[in-house]
């Protein structure tokens, strides 16, 4: 069960969602279910997935305004979006919003389960690029990549900036990079000199240091 791909699955329609979370855990998805875009945002901004089904016509929160924020975020798992509407302005306007694919509906199984694999080859780790100011996290390479400049990283340096550049707006203390970035054997100490050598690689703006709490994703 631990190593199947997590799924967040926000459709509103409890028949469609509750048929589609049965049928995707047959295909070896741990699949969650929001019944609306903002308990939806909620998860997505909160938990980790490897891919999202999202609704566009949803309660509460538009399925593309829910995109357009996770992006906003520095979210970047990849997203089918579920419509009914099949107009190329509308395929042309989720995919602006930040959505990797586009089903219509009514929809084939087979052809949803073929999507969510092809997206999840492109996306093995459930995301590609991560925004980091005027630079991106190349998440498969683990390098910061800044215009034709490459910056590669060592696994630590990595796993502190992508925790960091995951949750951009979130201040994290020295106890939860230590949990999400190294082995729990190492010392606190190890996250602040793994800041101090990121720091001079990408420059001291990069992490920002918040006095009394610990660190959060910079100006880059």
């Amino acid at each position: 069960m631990e190593n199947r791909p997590r799924l967040l699955l926000v459709e509103d329609d409890r028949a469609l969602s509750g048929l589609l979370a049965d049928l995707l855990a047959d295909e070896g998805y741990e699949v969650e279910v929001a019944g609306d875009g903002h308990l939806g945002l909620h998860r997505a901004l909160t938990r980790d997935y490897q891919v999202m089904v999202v609704d566009r016509g949803l309660p509460a929160l538009d399925g593309l305004e829910l995109v357009a924020r996770l992006r906003a975020n520095g979210v970047t798992c990849p997203v089918l979006l579920l419509t009914a509407r099949g107009a190329v302005q509308d395929r042309v306007a989720g995919l602006d919003a930040g959505a990797e694919d586009y089903l219509v509906k009514p929809f084939e199984v087979a052809e949803l389960t073929a999507r969510l694999r092809a997206l999840r080859r492109r996306h093995p780790d459930g995301a590609g690029w991560l925004p980091l100011g005027r630079r991106r996290l190349d998440v498969g390479n683990r390098r910061v990549v800044d215009g034709a400049e490459e910056i590669p990283l060592s696994a630590r340096e990595f796993a502190v900036l992508h925790a960091l550049a995951g949750r951009p707006r979130k201040v994290f203390t020295r106890a939860e990079l230590l949990s999400a970035a190294f082995d729990r054997a190492d010392a606190p100490g190890t996250v602040d000199a793994c800041v101090h050598h990121l720091r001079r690689k990408l420059g001291r703006d990069a992490v920002r240091t918040v006095h009394g709490l610990g660190y959060r994703l910079g100006a880059g």
